[in-house]
């Protein structure tokens, strides 16, 4: 069993930056893809990017290409998300999710979840 625990979450300014993190245990971490979803009150949760087992692939949502940025340290066994130049429409919960099978980009590819962090962003 996988347990994801997300942090990094607040209150930042528009224009601002928030690192995400994600620690993960319990599983083969470094044999995962991860990724990042996110869920806006009233509405459905989306993806946000993605990364893979080795770190050597990203994939990201058009809404947040050039601005938020996924990494992993699988000495660490933690995955990031860096977000630069922060919207009020980036304002979510934001979750991290472990994919055992390959590099998903639904939500119904990842196995695990985390219990998420808030971002909120003001204008």
């Amino acid at each position: 069993q996988v347990q994801l625990v997300e942090s990094g979450g607040g209150l930042v300014q528009a224009g601002g930056s928030l690192r995400l993190s994600c620690a993960a245990s319990g599983g083969t971490f470094s044999s995962y893809a991860m990724g990042w979803f996110r869920q806006a009150p009233g509405k459905e949760r989306e993806f946000v990017a993605a990364i893979s087992w080795s770190g050597g692939r990203t994939h990201y949502a058009d809404s947040v290409k050039g601005r938020f940025s996924i990494s992993r340290d699988n000495a660490k066994n933690t995955v990031y998300l860096q977000m630069n130049s922060l919207k009020p429409e980036d304002t979510a919960v934001y979750y991290c999710a472990a994919d055992v099978q390959g590099l998903g980009l639904i939500r119904v590819d990842y196995d695990y979840w985390g219990q998420g962090t808030q971002v909120t962003v003001s204008s």
